[in-house]
């Protein structure tokens, strides 16, 4: 089995931290093709981490299912990949979960301290922080040793092999490629979405706060008869009609159909669309300053409007573009509910020219998941009960049929974490 050095920036043949290079192979086909990556207890060995921790790394940076301590060591990846981009992610893994922050040596071990997670260097003696903005940080406090009584098998496995490896490295010495030069991935880009969410936090910062916006009341008075809401109705385009919908959606704090405020929102998406040539030219910025110019970037209803406006046929594609931007919006279970009826009602409205769209909901949930736009907890109550706010009965149903694949994956996990903790 071919050997590389764990930090593959080290061109130094001495090096003396190695791994076996990633093996995987490709089984399946359609949509029940998986990647079987069949050396990654060897490799999370080499790197003293379970396996788990590395395949749930995978699955996160690629929106992807995994599965968690196989009893076979069979682990899975959902979809098709090249064992050379597995490898550029294994890249980012050690950089972010082995690597010592200081002196750049692998000769790390994991401690949980008041929920922060440390990188304890043997080398340096240095204690260094892993960042708890990445989505694996949650994963590793969430199922961590302490909290299941003992060591799952995987982790056993790999702090055995871990200990043979440290005690044969001391006795070889030093060696050389540890200068503390960079690897692959900088500790600047640590979290993918931290630039973006900086951004935005920027902005948020420099515009102005809605309570210096004066606005006054007969500004945004609007005829409310039935006749005045179908005529502005009938100004919009055929398409965005269905799928700007929010007729049936009162409740008690009074942001029901009609409110000129979300009228507005989604008017000006709709015109930046035309005017710009698509919604994928609109800045996500943009519609954020929009959003708080209008005085609701705090409100549930908004990310409503925007999961039926910001999003369409290819919305697979756009999720991960638009993420940072929700991410500022999505605060609470209920900004949640509102994303995932928005997501219905838009999938709703374009299944009859894109029947397609009932089989796309399972890796839209993945990526709302993955980018920590709907939580396990809501998503699993939104799966157990059709419901006629959004779309039609008949719709919701079909939708949250097609997504139990992905709701049986969340119940399979939650099983495996429950009976890990009873052992």
């Amino acid at each position: 089995m071919a050997l590389v050095n764990v930090r593959r920036d080290v061109s130094d043949a001495f090096y003396r931290y190695k791994m076996e290079r990633l093996q995987t192979k490709i089984e399946g086909k359609g949509n029940g093709i998986k990647t079987v990556v069949v050396n990654l207890p060897s490799v999370a060995a080499s790197l003293a981490r379970p396996p788990s921790y590395i395949n749930k790394f995978f699955g996160f940076e690629l929106g992807a299912m995994t599965n968690n301590d196989p009893k076979d060591d069979r682990w899975i990846i959902n979809g098709a990949h090249e064992s050379g981009k597995l490898q550029d992610h294994l890249d980012g893994f050690i950089n972010k979960f082995v690597l010592c922050k200081k002196c750049k040596n692998p000769e790390t071990d994991v401690n949980i301290n008041n929920d922060r997670i440390l990188l304890d260097c043997k080398a340096c003696g240095q204690r260094t922080d892993v960042d708890l903005r990445l989505k694996l940080s949650g994963y590793i406090l969430k199922n961590q040793p302490g909290k299941k009584g003992k060591m799952d098998k995987a982790e056993r496995r790999a702090a055995k092999k871990a200990k043979q490896n440290g005690n044969a490295t001391k006795e070889n010495g030093t060696g050389s490629g540890e200068d503390g030069s960079e690897n692959g991935s900088n500790e600047n880009e640590e979290n993918g979405d931290a630039g973006s969410d900086d951004e935005f936090q920027k902005v948020q910062a420099a515009a102005p706060d809605s309570a210096d916006i004066e606005v006054k009341d007969d500004e945004w008075a609007v005829d409310m008869s039935e006749e005045a809401v179908k005529a502005r109705q009938a100004q919009l385009p055929g398409e965005f009609k269905a799928k700007l919908s929010l007729n049936d959606d009162e409740d008690e704090d009074g942001e029901g159909g009609g409110n000129t405020v979300y009228d507005e929102l989604g008017n000006w998406i709709q015109q930046e669309a035309q005017d710009k040539g698509g919604i994928d030219k609109i800045d996500s910025i943009q519609v954020y300053l929009k959003a708080k110019e209008l005085g609701i970037e705090g409100k549930h209803r908004t990310v409503l409007v925007l999961a039926q406006t910001l999003f369409d046929e290819n919305i697979c594609a756009q999720i991960p573009k638009r993420a940072s931007m929700l991410k500022q919006l999505v605060t609470s279970d209920r900004h949640e509910k509102a994303l995932l009826g928005g997501t219905e009602r838009l999938i709703g409205s374009l299944a009859s020219d894109h029947p397609d769209m009932l089989s796309h909901i399972v890796k839209i949930l993945q990526l709302y998941y993955h980018h920590d736009l709907v939580s396990e907890e809501v998503v699993t109550k939104w799966g157990t009960k059709a419901s006629k706010k959004y779309t039609d009965l008949s719709t919701s149903r079909k939708i949250r049929k097609a997504a139990e694949p992905f709701l049986k994956w969340l119940e399979e996990a939650d099983e495996e974490d429950s009976s890990e903790e009873e052992d």
